[in-house]
């Protein structure tokens, strides 16, 4: 299964909303953090190294954690999961298809860790944002 171009443009919507402090001290140059802010827009749904991830910038991995916290204002581990997670909620409203098919598609090594990690950064299991947002479309 392959996520589709219009769950892909919803992506750079919610995206809009997260974008970088550009010229912070310490931070990522413009380049630099448009590259890697493409990159993992691109590459999320699949195991990423911090290593790879600074490769982007061409940083060392230590260098790119901080210099991505200045910009991003969250590490790279917490941006990766905030866009699985915004993901998987667009599929949950959006599609019919099974919460594990939705956890792997979004990058999650599995139904339990995609849902440990929405309960514990969104405040609802998959179930409940999938009934949440069912109700919220009938009324």
């Amino acid at each position: 299964m392959r996520r589709d171009d219009d769950f892909l443009e919803r992506i750079s919507v919610t995206n809009a909303a997260r974008q970088p402090a550009l010229n912070v001290k310490g931070g990522l140059s413009v380049r630099s953090a448009r590259r890697v802010q493409e990159f993992l827009n691109e590459n999320f749904s699949r195991k990423l190294a911090l290593a790879e991830m600074a490769a982007v910038c061409g940083l060392s991995p230590y260098h790119f954690v901080r210099a991505f916290s200045k910009t991003f204002g969250m590490p790279p581990h917490q941006y990766v999961l905030d866009l699985r997670l915004d993901f998987a909620e667009r599929l949950l409203a959006d599609s019919h298809m099974t919460i594990a098919d939705i956890a792997h598609l979004a990058g999650f090594s599995s139904q339990s860790h995609f849902t440990t990690v929405m309960k514990k950064y969104r405040q609802v299991t998959p179930l409940q944002a999938r009934a949440g947002k069912l109700n919220s479309k009938v009324r």
